[in-house]
């Protein structure tokens, strides 16, 4: 039996941003068709448990401009509009929205908000919808998990290299002295 994960959402007025949370994804397929029809697959924590989701957004996209980065802990979406405008939801029908479907409030933006500036994206490399195939992943996006993890290897190395002095801060010196 598969399990759904935790997917949150934002829009501007040409795009919806979509996260999966899912960390440490394996085997991660993305589909996404111009209908607005997208899919997502994969696999995670120690019992390897499969992890799918099908959703029809509330509009039809642009997927050669949407693009997409597999992270570590998430999977992050930037899926271009067909047609510019606000969506009244993320999802198409009359229902509410299954309970793992999630506003993302620290990308949110009103619409009367919505101006010239853009989402900080922090520089991570994206890949686009179009060139993916049928949702095929290449090796490119282990390559970046392997960078960002050598560069967290490498800080703690900094911080364990880092000899402590012996003294004691004046405050924890005050508070010795006060307790004796």
């Amino acid at each position: 039996m598969s399990r759904h994960p935790e997917v949150k959402w934002a829009q501007r007025l040409d795009k919806v941003y979509i996260t999966v949370q899912l960390p440490d994804a394996r085997d991660v397929k993305v589909n996404l068709e111009p209908d607005g029809s997208f899919t997502f697959s994969a696999t995670a924590g120690a019992g390897n448990n499969t992890y799918e989701l099908q959703m029809d957004l509330y509009d039809k996209v642009n997927k050669e401009a949407s693009k997409i980065n597999i992270g570590v802990r998430s999977i992050f979406c930037v899926v271009e509009k067909a047609e510019k405008g606000w969506w009244k939801k993320l999802l198409r029908g009359d229902g509410k929205a299954p309970h793992y479907v999630k506003v993302d409030w620290d990308k949110w933006v009103d619409e009367d908000d919505d101006g010239p500036g853009d989402l900080d994206l922090g520089g991570m490399d994206f890949s686009n919808f179009g060139n993916m195939g049928g949702g095929a992943i290449d090796d490119d996006f282990e390559e970046s998990d392997e960078e960002e993890q050598a560069e967290k290897t490498e800080n703690v190395q900094k911080a364990v290299d880092v000899e402590p002095t012996g003294e004691a801060s004046s405050e924890a010196k005050t508070e010795t002295s006060a307790s004796t």
